[in-house]
């Protein structure tokens, strides 16, 4: 009879294995200032290497479409998929989001060319240490003044300083939304209801300057996601109409002009078990010492009662460590996670213990966020799925 195997204690995922975003090369925040500097903007530098520099600069935003999901749909996305070759300067590759990969810290990498650790949204909620109150940075709830939660001026507003022709596209809904304000404001906020309606008025505020600079932006495709997954007929059609809106916009494109089609994230199913979607509301354990749990289901922040940090992050990592990286607040920061440096306003907005899954996990919550907790497609790792996303581009 063969004997048992010896008992062995899980052994938590070493945090150097975390892919780590490509800050400073090749991320979301790297995009905007290298377009602008190509247009003689004072005030930024190019750092994604490949691109060449056009006079008009157009930036279409898919919310939600990772590469992977790009690569994986070459039937329902024709256009998109053929682009592929052409992301990152011709290389083929992707770029990187940055952590977390989320709207509302993507937007504001993208819009302010910054680094999460230095624009301030560090995830889909963080605490304000001047209240201790969980701000959702999407939402924008409980109010704080935004421009001292994000003080940095934007891409945008140093074009439009500049004399380059700069305009923004996008639902009416978001023109007077803090989050626009801070991350995406400067020059002209045109809000068109419909995809097509963007994508023309998109090409015509391209056309209207000597050098130019535009944003749109396309939102369908992420709720979709979120509500039925990224394997549903609904994410599917959504798919399809976007490949539609993007071959719209790039026919339409003036002399002297580069399209570049990207992504805030991509994102994962994560399947309704127990394994799956772990309930932090009914887990004695993961809940101990906890004042505030933060972040979203795959990137958490959590906020320890005082003095209980180091055992919260103990048993965290006894517990998650296998499925999830987790990380102290000064090793996450120390590991690169938020960019390679974190402002001192920015520090104790993130988790005394952060969590990043690993596995297609989640923690979910199932009575203090009911909403987020339903749904199907989830995102807010470094896991390729959710963190690369495409830079995917087009000349006239």
């Amino acid at each position: 009879m063969a004997l048992p195997a010896a008992w062995q204690d899980p052994v938590p995922l070493a945090l150097d294995t975390a892919p780590v975003p490509q800050y400073g090369s090749g991320s979301l925040a790297d995009l905007l200032p290298t377009l602008a500097a190509g247009l003689d903007v004072p005030g930024t530098t190019a750092s994604l290497d490949g691109l060449t520099p056009a006079d008009r600069n157009c930036v279409f935003l898919i919310d939600g479409l990772g590469w992977e999901q790009i690569k994986a749909h070459p039937d329902e996305a024709p256009y998109l998929h053929s682009l592929l070759p052409t992301s990152r300067g011709g290389t083929g590759r992707p770029i990187t989001a940055g952590f977390p990969a989320t709207t509302a810290t993507s937007l504001a990498s993208v819009g302010t060319g910054l680094t999460p650790g230095v624009h301030g949204l560090a995830g889909y909620t963080v605490r304000d240490p001047a209240t201790n109150a969980l701000m959702n940075q999407l939402r924008w709830r409980p109010w704080t003044d935004p421009h001292v939660w994000q003080p940095h001026p934007t891409v945008f507003q140093l074009a439009d300083a500049a004399g380059v022709h700069t305009a923004q596209v996008s639902s009416p809904d978001f023109q007077h939304t803090p989050l626009t304000k801070i991350a995406l404001s400067g020059g002209t906020f045109q809000g068109r209801l419909t995809g097509e309606d963007r994508m023309d008025l998109a090409a015509r505020h391209l056309a209207a300057g000597d050098r130019s600079l535009v944003y749109t932006y396309y939102s369908e495709v992420d709720g979709a996601g979120h509500r039925f997954g990224v394997d549903s007929d609904a994410w599917r059609g959504q798919l399809m109409h976007v490949d539609r809106l993007a071959q719209r916009l790039a026919e339409q494109l003036p002399p002297r002009s580069a399209l570049y089609v990207t992504a805030d994230h991509g994102m994962i199913d994560v399947p309704f078990d127990e394994q799956s979607r772990i309930d932090f509301d009914e887990d004695w354990e993961l809940g101990a010492g906890v004042a505030l749990l933060g972040g979203e289901g795959r990137a958490r922040h959590v906020y320890a009662v005082p003095g209980a940090a180091s055992d919260v992050l103990a048993v965290w990592r006894e517990v998650l460590g296998e499925q999830f990286w987790v990380a102290s607040r000064d090793e996450a920061i120390d590991l690169g996670w938020f960019g390679p440096y974190v402002d001192e306003r920015v520090h104790g907005r993130i988790g005394d213990v952060v969590a990043a899954a690993h596995d297609d996990v989640v923690i979910t919550a199932s009575r203090k966020e009911p909403g987020e907790s339903s749904m199907v497609g989830m995102h807010g790792s470094m896991t390729p799925a959710e963190q690369h996303v495409p830079l995917l581009e087009v000349r006239p």
